[in-house]
């Protein structure tokens, strides 16, 4: 049994809360391990809507204090990491049968001034006969609202994050479960078990559980303790259709049981449809979209459009699990997406129950100000006014930094200088280094993929198999043949077994 260095912090899970509570607590000068059982973002944190959003619809549910805090979220998220997070205009047509026009205008009311708006736009009033938003839309809706929202690469957002994590002292173990974990001595006695069965011991003073919807697991069978908090899982599925549009708006459609549905542009040429909630009660692992689910995202789309989207045109469909704090709400849609700490006995486990991608950050601010008595010489907050890793352009402006890259990199297609500028920003420096050709990248896999951002990300990002590179670290997977896919993996496989 190999035996690690005693640290300050352990956390657990490598989602969104987890990879941003070890960036932040690495930045305030604690040692920290952070272990993730698969791959980062493997769970939830690369399966939600993409969306950086205050959540409009929250406003009906009076989450003023949650709404009001990712607004703000949003455009610190901006400043961090304009490469991965950008602007997006959603527009809302009106549907009288569902929310009256006058509450519509109080709620983008508030949404425009509850958080300190200063980069997005407000919203403004769309004739739908009239104006270019309108076009795939039906005849007998004729006006909408459009409002500011924000779109990021979740699974990125997570990468990014724990390398930071790393670059500021943090050791992340990924495909590493913690398999026991138990008091003793004033410590945590941890026990950690890697992918090949090889098991590790490590001494740490406090544990923050960030494991999603394996939080209570981690609780009861890890740390053999228990909580009177409960997670609830809701089942979020979405589906992948072609771009039915023209423009880089978005389209938000209230549906008929008063949930509404998000239309997004996805990768160019595609569209996002998501999402549904349904309780779920299976294990995480097992989450899969169901053909019912499929209908009713068809259903509420076409409900709007002039021409109808079927079945035979997804091209993508993923599920996932959202672990929401239980607070015993009927309606799965009314189910709090705030968070809540459970901090139980002394060394600490703080236990994290609920959140969303938006509030990540703070989340974890606000976790680290929770274990403050237990280090009391730990530095301030500090992640809201710093850069992610490739984030840091001049006054946060990707489209200036773009047409930089592009000028000094003047070899490459404009479609792959855009996808190495929106993956990695600055960071697109680093991964080409001194190449000067297009032959210089390597082996071409099909579509933008080549050897020199495979061999980045397995050595700056923990990618390891064809999954993590083309669905998390990437989505080359949706532009690839079953056949390149078959490659890629292939290329992986010989790579981790050392022939390559």
């Amino acid at each position: 049994m190999r035996a690690l260095k005693p640290v300050d912090l352990l956390v657990i899970g490598g989602g969104v809360n987890g990879a941003g509570i070890a960036r932040d607590a690495a930045g305030r000068g604690l040692s920290v391990v952070l272990c993730e059982k698969d791959d980062l973002a493997q769970g939830t944190s690369s399966r939600s809507g993409k969306l950086i959003h205050g959540g409009l619809r929250y406003l009906e549910y009076y989450e003023f204090r949650l709404v009001r805090e990712a607004l703000i979220e949003r455009e610190v998220l901006l400043n961090a990491a304009p490469h991965i997070v950008w602007p997006m205009r959603f527009v809302l047509p009106h549907s009288p049968e569902q929310r009256p026009a006058w509450l519509v205008r109080l709620g983008l009311f508030l949404y425009d001034h509850l958080g300190g708006r200063q980069k997005l736009p407000g919203c403004r009033n769309i004739d739908l006969r009239r104006d270019p938003e309108g076009m795939p839309i039906r005849g007998d809706f004729t006006r909408a609202f459009e409002y500011s929202d924000c779109w990021v690469d979740d699974a990125r957002l997570v990468s990014l994050n724990a390398v930071d994590a790393r670059e500021r002292g943090a050791l992340v173990m990924t495909r590493t479960a913690v398999t026991s974990a138990r008091r003793a001595d004033g410590a945590w006695d941890v026990r950690l078990t890697a992918a090949d069965g090889a098991v590790s011991a490590l001494r740490a003073r406090a544990i923050a559980n960030a494991a999603g919807p394996w939080v209570e697991n981690v609780i009861s069978q890890v740390a053999g303790s228990n909580s009177p908090r409960r997670v609830r899982l809701v089942k979020g599925s979405h589906i992948v259709v072609p771009k039915f549009w023209r423009g880089p708006h978005a389209y938000l459609f209230q549906n008929t049981d008063g949930r509404v549905i998000f239309v997004n542009p996805y990768e160019k040429d595609m569209a996002l449809i998501g999402t549904t909630d349904i309780p779920y009660e299976g294990r995480a692992e097992d989450v899969a979209i169901d053909d019912g689910e499929i209908d009713y995202l068809l259903a509420a789309v076409n409900r709007y459009i002039k021409t109808p989207v079927s079945k035979d045109t997804i091209i993508h469909q993923f599920s996932g699990v959202r672990p929401l704090y239980d607070d015993n709400a009927e309606n799965p849609s009314a189910v709090t997406r705030d968070y809540v700490f459970d901090i139980a006995g002394e060394p600490p486990m703080l236990s994290v129950f609920g959140g969303k991608i938006t509030t990540y950050r703070k989340l974890a601010e606000h976790a680290l100000e929770k274990l403050r008595p237990n280090f009391p010489n730990m530095k301030n907050a500090w992640t809201a006014t710093a850069p992610l890793p490739g984030g840091d352009m001049p006054d946060a402006d990707f489209d200036q930094f773009l047409a930089g890259f592009r000028i000094s990199h003047p070899w490459l297609s404009e479609p792959l200088s855009y996808h190495y500028a929106r993956l990695y920003g600055t960071r697109a420096l680093k991964l080409l280094g001194n190449t000067s050709s297009q032959a210089d990248l390597g082996r071409h896999f099909g579509g933008l993929l080549y050897q020199r951002e495979i061999d980045y990300l397995r050595r700056e990002e923990w990618a390891r198999t064809a999954e993590d590179v083309l669905d998390r670290r990437t989505k080359h997977g949706l532009a690839l043949s079953a056949g390149q896919r078959k490659t890629v993996t292939e290329a992986l496989d010989q790579l981790l077994s050392g022939q390559a």
